[in-house]
């Protein structure tokens, strides 16, 4: 499974937005890699930013 798979999941589970620390210890990748995956699925508009350093899963 792919990492952004696995950072969407999580986001989806934890049923709320959630900042790049907590999403790397709930999934266990390093936190520079969340980092590099989140941007990548900004850009692909898969998830937001509702407010500064919290991400969430466009619905």
């Amino acid at each position: 499974m792919e990492h952004s798979d696995v950072i969407i999941g999580a986001i989806k589970k934890a049923g709320k937005p959630l900042k790049g620390g907590e999403i790397a210890d709930l999934t266990g990748i390093d936190k520079k890699e969340v980092d590099k995956v989140i941007k990548k699925l900004k850009a692909e508009e898969k998830i937001f930013s509702p407010k500064m350093c919290f991400y969430d899963v466009k619905k």
